[in-house]
């Protein structure tokens, strides 16, 4: 069964930056996409960065645009998200997963068989 397992959370301060890893274990070429999203204290989770697996294309939103940075060892199974000038409006936790599609993950979406994560707690104060 394929599991997903984040790694790199923790306390930083504004300014500072962080480096995300998500290894994944198990068959993992029916899915296209692999992407990173977050779900700040009480509100609803929203995709930071996605990458499409055919063509490399990705996607970031204006909140993170030129701070993060998604990119991917196929090798070793392993897709990271680098996180510089870190605010604290990006303290949250932050969940890796694969999806079949890259536009479900492109619309802040996820479709029935996308594979989560546990989470890992991202946390940005002085």
């Amino acid at each position: 069964q394929l599991q997903l397992v984040e790694s790199g959370g923790g306390l930083v301060q504004p300014g500072g930056s962080l480096r995300l890893s998500c290894v994944a274990s198990g068959f993992t070429s029916d899915y296209d996409a692999m992407g990173w999203f977050r779900r700040p204290p009480g509100k609803e989770h929203e995709v930071v960065a996605c990458i499409d697996a055919n063509d490399g294309t990705t996607y970031y939103p204006d909140s993170v645009k030129g701070r993060f940075t998604i990119s991917r060892d196929d090798a070793e199974n392993t897709v990271y998200l680098q996180m510089n000038n870190l605010k604290p409006e990006d303290t949250g936790i932050y969940y890796c997963l694969l999806d079949r599609s890259y536009w479900n993950l492109r619309f802040n979406d996820y479709g029935r068989s996308a594979v989560w994560g546990q989470g890992t707690q991202v946390t940005v104060s002085s």
